[in-house]
């Protein structure tokens, strides 16, 4: 399978009042730490003023609409609202439609195509990190893994059989990782079908 580094340019975010936008949180439902229930985040999402909330899964991604304010403004709320209601040191990564629609039209050739060969990965980064930056230091292992280059992510492949031997596991001991948020590719992709279904179903 064909896997090249590509480049693209992160989309401006939405600011319009229909602006669509998925929240991806950090670190919620992990190992025992910071339990959040799905309908107590859709409650809080609620009460920040975010319309038409909804959740996928329990590892934190949240769809909304936001209600006049832009990416920047939402990203600061929902990690002060999160952080003050659950008790924890929240870090939100949004992304509009639009983004999340040029991350997954930008993957590389082939990627989430051989779920029985390789595991996919998204990691979305946090801005001001950029994706060049990160790629510099997101090492990965010649004949293990692939990491490619894209707009605000950087897309992470492992062999499946070898994957024990994948470094993606050393990001968690680096700097870096705080910086970032990983989505597997059938995530990554059923959020944007479900952003997808949302605008369609528009008046």
């Amino acid at each position: 399978m064909s896997r090249t580094r590509t480049l693209a340019r992160l989309p401006a975010a939405d600011a319009c009042s229909c602006a669509r936008f998925v929240a991806l949180l950090r670190a919620i439902n992990v190992g025992g730490r910071n339990i959040i229930a799905m309908t107590a985040l859709r409650d809080c999402m609620t009460d920040l003023g975010a319309n038409d909330v909804a959740t996928y899964i329990q590892s934190g991604n949240v769809l909304f609409d936001g209600a006049g304010r832009n990416a920047d403004a939402w990203t600061t709320r929902i990690e002060v609202g999160l952080s003050e209601r659950f008790g924890y040191g929240a870090t939100v990564l949004l992304r509009s439609h639009a983004q999340l629609r040029a991350v997954v039209q930008g993957a590389p050739p082939g990627f989430g195509d051989e779920l029985d060969r390789y595991r996919d990965d998204v990691l979305f980064l946090k801005e001001p990190l950029t994706a060049t930056e990160a790629i510099v230091q997101v090492q990965a292992r010649e004949g293990v893994d692939v990491a490619v280059v894209g707009p605000g992510v950087l897309y992470f492949s492992r062999l499946s059989a070898l994957a024990a031997h994948s470094h993606l596991t050393r990001l968690v001991g680096m700097p870096i990782y705080k910086r970032m948020t990983i989505r597997n590719w059938r995530t990554t992709s059923t959020l944007l079908t479900m952003l997808d279904e949302r605008e369609a179903s528009d008046p």
